[in-house]
């Protein structure tokens, strides 16, 4: 393969935004594991690793490492054990779900489910919908989010937010029976946010309620799902510092009370005999056998962490590096950004392009292999 000397001038920036720490007034960010990294690249020279791929998964927070590191000597069961040990560690995973649940402003009454990550989460939703339920989702989502539901409505791409809200406002009314509309918070191709608080209004105005895959919203906005009234949002700890394999699913009791048990095991049931007894209260209902402790008490401490930075903080610096990284693409010659509502639309710190040309995998490979720059190629889980 050719060398791509078009991407001269893109590694020193690519570095500054893996490994700046501090934000411009001065306020510390959390370091990430790995950000001393070095990769060789052509020639077998060593480079510091500019790793751009925290969409796909962010790596650990120090802050979060340090939190597994001080449960680890004493780890035990939760839930099942008198000893201190297991009771220390229970305190401690049920600590975790309470730091989640303030996390992103859920109703007191909420249910906060461990999950495997965002897709286990929507599946898990999809096992506990009432029967005949619709689900209205658009092509453009994420599969987490598009492949779970047995009985849907898919909606095309939306040329702009308010077509989006129209659309499924009219295939909301044209639905009789329980529905369910699925919709991210921030793309995972584009980063554009979406009206996630428009969309919830008029679910609700049509009898429906609303699912937000919210895994690429989190890491860079503060989410108050009390405030926008949603009903149950999903979202995974690999991409938000925390990469010990925990995710979460939050919302409303009602229906994953009613459901099947996701997994069927102890811990999830009051008694076994001639009839089996399933506990009414969806967390243990849902969390069947021993859960991920570790990645519960990681994925609070990631959220603690970011927290206690400041989301002011957070945005702002993100929105610096963001800029610097889209104004050096377009000063290259044949490279062009892509987004579905237009550049200058809100979003996270996700930016995809594409080379004149060359093959996204050209590119990334020679990203990696000439620069040691690290960042996703191929569909996202998002095609159509």
């Amino acid at each position: 393969m050719s060398t791509l000397t078009i991407f001269n001038s893109v590694p020193a920036q690519a570095a500054e935004a893996h490994t700046a720490t501090t934000t411009a007034s001065g306020r510390q960010i959390p370091a990430v594991l790995g950000a001393d990294l070095e990769v060789p690249v052509k020639g077998g020279k060593l480079v510091g690793y500019a790793n751009l791929d925290y969409a796909a998964s962010a790596p650990c927070l120090e802050p979060v490492s340090a939190a597994v590191a001080a449960a680890l000597p004493a780890y035990s069961s939760v839930h099942r054990g008198a000893g201190y040990a297991s009771q220390l560690t229970t305190a401690r995973y049920e600590q975790s779900r309470h730091t989640v649940r303030a996390f992103v402003g859920a109703r007191p009454d909420d249910a906060v489910i461990f999950t495997r990550n965002t897709t286990d989460a929507t599946n898990l939703l999809a096992r506990c919908l009432p029967e005949g339920t619709t689900v209205v989702v658009f092509d453009t989502e994420h599969h987490a989010s598009l492949l779970p539901w047995e009985r849907s409505v898919r909606l095309a791409p939306p040329a702009f937010p308010g077509e989006a809200v129209r659309a499924a406002d009219e295939a909301l009314a044209g639905i009789e029976g329980p529905k369910l509309l699925v919709v991210t918070a921030a793309s995972n191709v584009t980063g554009e946010l979406w009206p996630i608080a428009a969309l919830a209004h008029i679910a609700h105005r049509n009898g429906a309620r609303i699912l937000v895959d919210a895994a690429q919203l989190v890491p860079h906005r503060r989410l108050n799902l009390t405030a926008l009234d949603l009903d149950y949002v999903a979202f995974s700890g690999h991409k938000l510092y925390a990469p010990f394999g925990a995710g979460v699913l939050v919302g409303r009791r009602d229906w994953l009370a009613e459901g099947e048990p996701y997994l069927k095991g102890g811990g999830a049931v009051r008694s076994v005999g001639e009839s089996t007894e399933w506990h009414d209260d969806p967390e243990p209902r849902h969390e069947a056998g021993t859960p991920n402790v570790l990645g519960a008490i990681a994925l609070a401490a990631a959220c603690d962490a970011l927290t206690a930075t400041g989301w002011t903080e957070l945005v702002r610096e993100e929105e610096r590096l963001i800029a610097r990284l889209r104004a050096g693409l377009a000063s290259i010659e044949g490279v062009h950004e892509l987004s579905l509502w237009g550049e200058d639309h809100p979003r996270v710190g996700i930016v995809s392009f594409v080379v004149d040309g060359y093959s996204a995998r050209e590119v990334a490979e020679a990203l990696s292999g000439e620069y040691g720059i690290g960042v996703r190629d191929g569909k996202f889980c998002a095609h159509p």
